[in-house]
C-alpha cells in the first residue's frame, strides 16, 4: 500500500518550480534572522543605564554653552554623581546646609560648596582612589537641581515658576522657557537683580535701567517680542527675578450686549466710557442711559469706593465730554426692566464684576 504524504501548498509546484520555493524559504530565514538581530540590540539599548544628570546637562546647556564648567556648587543642590562601572555609588546627592556631600564607604564627607562641577569630581576620584574602594576611578558630576541657582518669572506668563539657570541667558529665553506672554499681559516687565548680577560687570554698563539704581530695571516686554531689540533684550542671571505686570481690565456690566472685562492692551491704554460701551456691543433698548455710573475700587476712597454718575444720553448726543476710564473700573448701565437690581446700583455691578474674574470672561 502506497502512503500518501501531502505537501504544504506553496511547494506543492512541479519540479521546475523546486528553485522558487526555495529562494521564499531562504528569503523568510533572512528576514526572521534580521528582526532577531534588531529586537536584541533594542533590548541591550534599553538595559544600558542613563548617566545620571542627563536632562539637567540638556538644561544647562540650553541656558548657556559651556556654563557647566564655571559653575559653583551652593548648599542644598542636588547632584548627579556618575561613577562609571559602579553603580552602588551612581546617584544623585543633595548638598547639605553645612555645604558637605556624604559618599557611602568613604569615612568622612567631602567639602562641596564652592567647588566647580569638575573640581568635586576630582575631589571624589582621589578619596575612593586612596580609600582603595576603586582602582581607576572615573567621575562624572552634574547639576540635578538649585534653589540658588534659578530664576523666577511671575505675573503674567503662561507657565510662572522657578526655572533652573546655570549661567547668564537673556530675557526672551526666559520668557520663552515661561510659555510667552498671558493675554492680559501689560507692557512692562521688572527684573530685580539678584547677587550673581550685582557681581557682574556688564551690569553698570546697562543702559536701559529705568530705574536709580541697578538692582530693579524695568522693560517694555510687548516692543521687545515685537522688534526683537537687543537693547531690551536684557541678560538674566541666577537669582533674578522677573515680574511681568498684568494689564489693567476695565468692566462693562449691566444693559448692554455683551458685559465682560476688556484688557486694556496697548492700544486700549486710554479706554474711554463710550469705548467701553462699544466693547459691549453697544446699549440694550431698556438701558437707563441717563442712570449709568463708574465704581472706581480704591482704599483711599470712602468705603473702599467711589461712585462717578455718568448721563450716557448726553456723552452719546456730544452735550457732555467722555470721560476715560482706568485699570480694574466698573461701568455699570442699569436696566430699567430690573427696579430691584437698579436700586442696589454699585453692589449689584461689583457682585458681577467679581463674577466675571471667577469665571474668566475676559
Amino acid at each position: 500500500m502506497t502512503k500518501v504524504v501531502s505537501m504544504p501548498k506553496a511547494c506543492a509546484t512541479p519540479p521546475r518550480r523546486v528553485g522558487h520555493c526555495s529562494w521564499l524559504l531562504a528569503l523568510g530565514f533572512a528576514l526572521l534572522s534580521s528582526l532577531t538581530m534588531l529586537r536584541a540590540q533594542t533590548v541591550a539599548r534599553a538595559k544600558e543605564p542613563d548617566a545620571p544628570g542627563t536632562h539637567a546637562t540638556q538644561t544647562l546647556r540650553s541656558a548657556s554653552a559651556g556654563s557647566s564648567l564655571d559653575y559653583i556648587i551652593g548648599a542644598d543642590d542636588v547632584l548627579d554623581v556618575y561613577v562609571i562601572d559602579v553603580p552602588e555609588l551612581s546617584r544623585g546627592y543633595r548638598v547639605s546646609s553645612d555645604g558637605t556631600v556624604t559618599i557611602p564607604l568613604l569615612s568622612e564627607p567631602i567639602t562641596a560648596e564652592g567647588l566647580t562641577l569638575n573640581q568635586l569630581s576630582a575631589v571624589i576620584t582621589d578619596r575612593l582612589q586612596a580609600a582603595g574602594l576603586v582602582t581607576h576611578p572615573n567621575v562624572m558630576v552634574t547639576v540635578k537641581a538649585s534653589q540658588t541657582h534659578a530664576v523666577a518669572i511671575t505675573g503674567a506668563v503662561q507657565n510662572p515658576q522657578l526655572y533652573p539657570l546655570f549661567g547668564p541667558t537673556t530675557l526672551l529665553d526666559v520668557l520663552s522657557q515661561a510659555g510667552g506672554l498671558a493675554n492680559d499681559a501689560g507692557t512692562t516687565a521688572t527684573i530685580t537683580r539678584g547677587d550673581a548680577a550685582a557681581r557682574a560687570s556688564w551690569l553698570s554698563k546697562d543702559s536701559s535701567s529705568s530705574a536709580p539704581d541697578d538692582t530693579t530695571i524695568k522693560v517694555d516686554v510687548r516692543k521687545l517680542l515685537a522688534t526683537g531689540d537687543p537693547s531690551l533684550n536684557l541678560a538674566i542671571y541666577p537669582g533674578d527675578k522677573i515680574t511681568v505686570q498684568r494689564a489693567g481690565v476695565v468692566y462693562v456690566v449691566g444693559a448692554v450686549h455683551r458685559p465682560g472685562g476688556f484688557t486694556l492692551s496697548s492700544d486700549r491704554d486710554n479706554l474711554t466710557v463710550l469705548q467701553a460701551v462699544a466693547l459691549g456691543e453697544g446699549l440694550t433698548p431698556t438701558a437707563l442711559q441717563k442712570k449709568a455710573i463708574i465704581i472706581r475700587r480704591g482704599l483711599q476712597f470712602p468705603n473702599g469706593r467711589e461712585e462717578v454718575a455718568v448721563d450716557l444720553k448726553k456723552i452719546l448726543a456730544g452735550h457732555a465730554p467722555d470721560p476715560g476710564l482706568k485699570p480694574n473700573d466698573i461701568l455699570f448701565v442699569p436696566d430699567s426692566t430690573s427696579k430691584r437690581a437698579m436700586r442696589r446700583g454699585a453692589e449689584a455691578a461689583i457682585q458681577i464684576a467679581t463674577g466675571l474674574v471667577i469665571w474668566g470672561r475676559y
